[in-house]
């Protein structure tokens, strides 16, 4: 009968520097992991698996050599569509601290704040790495900021669409004699640019695995390389 044996875990001062997460001392994967080991680990508690759930379908980060541009990126994908879908947001509150137009009671939806509160929250979670700063070791598998960064994310996308909806429900006249309703050709074009874009991204994450290199630079001289030597030999 097949059986299979979950990948070995390690702590911090086994993996390479660049993998080190401040706080986080154990329950690391092999960074050389298999594409099975891969699969396997993520129904094996480690200090990533709650975060591969919440990503649902995580995506291929140049992290290995590139670890400054793959952060980079990873902000970029919060910060740009929080910033694109928040500029009506950012215009009305503009027209209302101008004084330029009244705003009523229901100009602006309390979902709105919480949304903006939920927002704050996930940048600082992102960027202070608390709590495991804190008590390292204490947060390796449940409760890390990034864990917390996914959840604070997800509770402002939530706020953000009941805002959305309310937005919708006190403002569809007004709404409808600003602008013609978009028609179903519309909804299919923007639909199909989207779904471009995602698969161009995909696309040109999955060539870049191609072009890795054999050994990575930044794994020489670690545990984890000497030990891959001494196999191979």
């Amino acid at each position: 009968m097949l059986s299979l044996k979950l990948p070995q875990l390690l702590r911090v001062h086994q993996v390479p520097r660049v993998f080190w997460e401040e706080g986080i001392m154990s329950g690391y994967r092999c960074p050389t992991s298999s594409a099975l080991d891969c699969v396997l680990s993520s129904f094996q508690m480690t200090n990533e698996t709650v975060n591969i759930w919440t990503h649902f379908l995580p995506t291929w980060f140049p992290e290995l050599e590139y670890p400054g541009f793959s952060k980079a990126l990873r902000t970029a994908a919060f910060a740009y569509p929080f910033l694109f879908d928040n500029l009506p947001l950012f215009y009305r509150l503009r027209l209302c601290w101008g004084g330029a137009h009244s705003c009523g009671r229901d100009a602006l939806s309390s979902n709105h704040s919480y949304h903006l509160l939920c927002a704050l929250l996930t940048g600082f979670l992102f960027a202070a790495r608390l709590p495991e700063r804190l008590a390292p070791g204490r947060f390796d598998y449940i409760g890390h900021s990034h864990q917390l960064f996914h959840i604070c994310a997800v509770l402002g996308t939530h706020f953000q669409l009941e805002a959305v909806l309310a937005d919708m429900g006190s403002r569809r006249a007004w709404l409808a004699m600003q602008e013609p309703t978009l028609g179903l050709e519309a909804t299919v074009a923007t639909l199909s640019l989207a779904v471009i874009g995602n698969l161009f991204i995909i696309a040109a994450f999955t060539a870049s695995l191609l072009r890795i290199p054999g050994t990575c630079p930044l794994l020489q001289g670690s545990p984890l390389e000497e030990g891959l030597q001494a196999k191979q030999q």
